[in-house]
């Protein structure tokens, strides 16, 4: 058996990519988010994205925002060895600027977030009966 539904595999990633039909004005997907609450240390990307497995943490779902120091240390070179990002959403901002370590030019305010990993929130989640989880 092959789980695949072309119209909604479709409309997951046109919704994903923020341009899907959504009730909800301006409503947008924020790929930091996502993966600062899904992968909080960063294995996914680790895992995927070998040119980037020198930035410890939360760090490496943004990379384009560390300080030239934390690159060099990573053996990371914007435009060399990992691309400059083709876009920056304005939403992002917000989990961009808050991150823990190393980031320039923005200092981090307040105390430190650890990023929620969301329990029993897998793919199961969404297509059990049982939503009291």
């Amino acid at each position: 058996k092959v789980d695949y539904d072309v119209c909604s595999n479709y409309g997951n990633w046109l919704y994903s990519a923020g341009i899907g039909n959504d009730p909800r004005d301006n409503r947008k997907f924020n790929m930091i988010k996502q993966g600062l609450d899904y992968d909080g240390d960063g294995d996914y990307v680790r895992l995927w994205v070998p040119e980037l497995q020198g930035i410890k943490g939360a760090d490496i779902h943004t990379p384009w925002a560390l300080n030239s120091a934390a690159l060099s240390q990573a053996g990371v070179t914007l435009g060399e060895t990992y691309p400059q990002p083709v876009v920056t959403a304005p939403e992002w901002s917000r989990h961009v600027t808050q991150r823990p370590q190393g980031r320039s030019p923005h200092p981090r305010r307040g105390p430190a977030r650890t990023p929620v990993q969301r329990k029993g929130r897998g793919i199961d989640f969404y297509f059990s009966r049982k939503k009291d989880v």
